[in-house]
Formats: C-alpha cells, structure tokens, sequence
C-alpha cells in the first residue's frame, strides 16, 4: 500500500506550529472514525446541540436527546429533512452514544466515500483513554501500561501530521490502534495516561511511528522486514516475552482454504530474525503477508513458524509471537515491567535511538 508522507520540512512546522499552540494552552485534539460507513446515523446524549464541523461552530440546542441522521441525494437529511451541508457536528451534556459506542467529545457525520462516516473529535489525552485498555490487558504492570501509552500517543501524534487537512486522522480498528471509546475507560490505564501526559518518542525532534504488537516470540523484527519501514529505531532486539508458554501457538490448514487439494507447503525465504518472506503452495509462490491475509490474521498469528508436518488433509504449522513484530512488544514490555524497568527504559529498548520529549503539559 501506498503510504502518502508530508515532507520532512513541512512535517517540522507543522510540529512546531503544534507544539507553540500546545504550551499555549490548547487542547491537542484528534479525529477518530468510528466503524465503517453506515448508511443510518443513531446520537444519543443529554441536551443533545449540534453546529457545523468547525472548532468554533455555534452549537445550537435540539431539545431532544436522539436523532437519526441519513444520506440524502448529495447531502445529509436529519429525521428526513435535507440539511444544508455536508456534515454536521453535534456534542452532549455528558457523553454521546453512536451507533452503540460510548465516547466522549464530539461526534461529526459525513459524507463518506459510498455512506456516512462517523468521527469522534476529541482531546489526544482523552482518546488514549479508549485506546490504553483495548491494546493492552488492564492487569499489565503500570510501567507497561505506561509504555503503551506513550507508544499509543506518539504514533496518534505521527499520524495527525501525515492526515492533516484530512477528514479524519485514524480509523478505530487494528489497522490504526483499536478505540472502544468509554468501553474501555479504566482507573488503571487512567492512571498511566496521567503520569505520561504529552510525553512523546522522538527521532530528529519529529515523533516516530511507534508500531507495537503483542508478541515478537523472543525477537523483534526491523521495521524494513516487518513493515517495509526502514527506520533507524525500529531495529530488531532480543526480548523476554520468548520463554512464555503463550508466545508459542500450532495451526493446522486446510488446502482448500488456499485453493489448494493436496499440494505441498514449502518456505522460500526468511528474514534475518527467521520470519517467513515467501511460501510456494504446490507451482503457485505466495508472499507471506498475503498468505497470513489468506489464512486469517487472528489464525496465522505471526510470520515466525515453520512447516511441522504435512497431509493430504493440511498442513501443521508451530509458529512464535502474535503480530508482525516490530516496535514495542507489548507482552516483553511485561516482562520487563515486572522484572522492575521503568517504562522509559522499556521505550529505549524497543526504539532505540529515540528520545522522550514533553509535547504538553
């Protein structure tokens, strides 16, 4: 996939723009999509005002505490009656259900590529706290939670810069960091978000792309490898999280779910920390992204496997880690919380090179 970066020029300004407007008191906000488009919009909320999609919208008061929103020829109608513009944003007393998320800040509906997407828009600080207890168990030690949530904070922040101008800055899923809004919302990743407040990993005073994942099995991987990002603090490290029992998993597959009757599974080629690069099914070579997409990625939990034992009903797989293996290793980062590392030395360990930088206060 294509990846559109800003300039490195135009990246520092504007991170200098955000950091002037940060210690001068604003709020450092951010737009989540929340779900997939829809083609129906229910919100929720006590006192429910709505305006336009500006920070300084003049919010007007419904008195009413539910609508409905739809897409209507080329715009929004609100219970059926067109509205005259392309989005609108509406707030609460208190919290605001869409669509049966829970979340805290505004809620803005428009017009998505088919449907209508919906984004949350709300304090960074805030929508750690739905993001901290979906990416990492509650019960971790406090100085991994804190590692997650300056990782979860940093790459927010990377990816604002790249997405500005843009309708919204992150999706709400796997594919950017998981948010549940107040679902998620806990005393103990509260906690941790408080005691990192607007800290920051930093490369060149620009902040990283702080991947992370589960489990790396004993052995992060190079962003290169992982994720064709050639960084210089995404380097492969050794990591404790190998010895335990949940690092190590079996999946057997099945021929057909690659199209395949009875064909022979083989490994072409591995990376420099033994990951699979590319797999030949019979004639047909497959590289291992796709085939870890084919399979399933909650199924085929890591590219670290090899082939244990093959049938005419499928194939045996024994595998190390869950995730692609660079960055933080959220299950290492236990460990070495647990073994008494603070969180900084944990962020040194899996981004090398990078410093920790107060944003805001």
């Amino acid at each position: 996939m294509h990846r559109r970066t800003l300039p490195r020029m135009v990246r520092a300004v504007l991170l200098m723009a955000l950091w002037s407007a940060s210690l001068a008191g604003a709020a450092e906000t951010m737009r989540i999509a929340v779900g997939g488009e829809v083609g129906v919009v229910r919100v929720a909320g006590a006192g429910l005002a709505c305006g336009d999609d500006v920070d300084e919208a003049e919010f007007v008061p419904l008195g009413r505490s539910e609508l409905t929103l739809r897409q209507q020829g080329g715009g929004l109608a609100l219970d059926d009656a067109p509205l005259p513009g392309a989005a609108i944003r509406c707030r609460a007393e208190g919290a605001v259900e869409v669509n049966g998320v829970r979340v805290q800040g505004d809620v803005v509906v428009l017009k998505g590529k088919r449907q209508l997407a919906v984004v949350n828009v709300l304090p960074l600080e805030d929508y750690l706290q739905g993001v901290l207890g979906s990416e990492m168990p509650k019960s971790f030690p406090l100085e991994a939670l804190k590692a997650q949530a300056v990782a979860a904070r940093t790459y927010a922040l990377n990816k604002k810069l790249e997405q500005l101008g843009q309708p919204y800055h992150l999706g709400s899923s796997v594919i950017s960091q998981v948010y549940k809004g107040l679902a998620a919302d806990d005393p103990r990743t509260r906690e941790a978000i408080d005691a990192t407040r607007g800290l920051v990993l930093t490369w060149l005073l620009q902040p990283i792309e702080a991947y992370f994942h589960a489990s790396c099995g004993g052995r992060t991987e190079s962003g290169a490898d992982a994720l064709g990002r050639d960084l210089p603090y995404l380097r492969s490290v050794g990591c404790p999280c190998g010895k335990l029992p949940t690092s190590h998993w079996t999946l057997k597959v099945a021929p057909k779910e690659l199209g395949s009757k009875s064909a022979p599974l083989q490994v072409q080629g591995r990376s420099p920390t033994g990951r699979v690069r590319r797999v030949q099914v019979g004639p047909r070579s497959i590289d291992a992204v796709s085939f870890r997409e084919r399979i399933g990625y909650m199924r085929l939990k890591s590219l670290d496997f090899e082939v244990a034992s093959q049938a005419r009903d499928g194939w045996v797989l024994q595998g190390r880690g869950f995730g692609h293996g660079a960055g933080l290793c959220q299950w290492g980062a236990r460990l070495l919380a647990e073994g008494g590392k603070g969180f900084r030395a944990i962020l040194a360990h899996y981004y090398p090179g990078t410093e920790l930088q107060t944003l805001y206060e």
